[in-house]
């Protein structure tokens, strides 16, 4: 990150309106999927193809979307889809790309973040090496979802999953980091909890040549026990509490989101987004305070770097 230049922009009330007025009403994702009550993934992805339009084919990778496309031959799907397997997602998509070039066909990869941080990191790094032209989604439900809720690489320290019930003892892998050391030509964070947000980067990311990139925190109901109700509100705590940053990085520099601004500026305290759900609650307060502290410090580094 010392070879990152950090831009501010901040997004004024006059564009969020203007985005919301040019919203495409269209769906692509249809009504009637299996995922589950409150799941912020499926929301994620509708806003997904809401900015890609109908001229797009998908791929999707072993992980909890694929289920909820629904039981076959039925499908939630009403674009082109192929499902791959876990460690093949971003390879598919280079091929797909390769077979519909210059058709004006968007090829967007979806994969959960196991088979991004973890099983699928080595095709998405050779393909952000060829440069090959197609958009990458990691969705982030910071566990392996469609199997139970085992730790993944993305699993936050502190938090239970059925292979780590008292709670994971390694940090999260900053997957944002990874991926922009390969300094690709567009690579975002968001949050399903900012669907105008998403669907602005996306759009930016489709206008690009070359191999885009873009983190996408999930809270999940379940996983993370929370109400169905409060996911949305989850998701805005981690952005609140600088438990996640939203930002876009181009040709190495880094724009930070408006709400990512707002909470650098004025954090809230990460034992507020811990305490409404139920996979921290085995967190110790001195485990609540190391997580602080390293949060602390990646709020000074981008305070000190973004002068706020």
């Amino acid at each position: 990150m010392g070879l990152v230049i950090i831009v501010v922009v901040a997004e004024t009330k006059k564009q969020d309106r203007l985005s919301k007025n040019r919203i495409n009403k269209a769906e692509y994702l249809l009504k009637g999927n299996s995922s589950c009550p409150g799941c912020t993934a499926m929301l994620a992805i509708r806003h997904i193809l809401k900015a890609a339009g109908p001229d797009t084919f998908a791929l999707v990778g072993a992980c909890c979307a694929v289920v909820c496309e629904g039981v076959y031959p039925n499908t939630c799907m009403a674009i082109p889809t192929l499902d791959t397997a876990f460690a093949c997602t971003a390879a598919m998509a280079s091929g797909v790309r390769a077979a519909v070039r210059d058709r004006g066909i968007n090829v967007i990869a979806i994969a959960g973040d196991g088979g991004t941080v973890d099983i699928g990191v080595q095709a998405l790094s050779g393909a952000i090496e060829r440069n090959d032209d197609f958009l990458y989604v990691c969705y982030d439900n910071e566990a392996y979802g469609n199997t139970g809720m085992q730790r993944s690489g993305s699993t936050p320290f502190g938090a239970v999953t059925t292979t780590t019930p008292f709670g994971k003892r390694e940090d999260k892998k900053d997957i944002a980091a990874i991926i922009g050391a390969h300094n690709p030509p567009y690579m975002a964070t968001a949050c399903a909890s900012y669907p105008i947000d998403l669907q602005r980067k996306v759009e930016r990311a489709l206008s690009i040549e070359g191999t885009k990139f873009i983190h996408v925190l999930a809270p999940c109901p379940p996983g993370w026990r929370i109400s169905t109700d409060k996911a949305i509100e989850v998701g805005k705590l981690a952005v609140k509490s600088c438990s996640f940053f939203l930002y876009e990085m181009e040709e190495r520099k880094i724009r930070m989101s408006k709400p990512s601004i707002n909470a650098i500026k004025k954090p809230i305290p990460v034992r507020e987004y811990y305490r409404v759900q139920g996979r921290f609650a085995r967190m110790s307060d001195e485990e609540i305070e190391i997580s602080q502290q390293k949060i602390d410090a990646n709020i000074a580094y981008f305070r000190e770097v973004c002068d706020l």
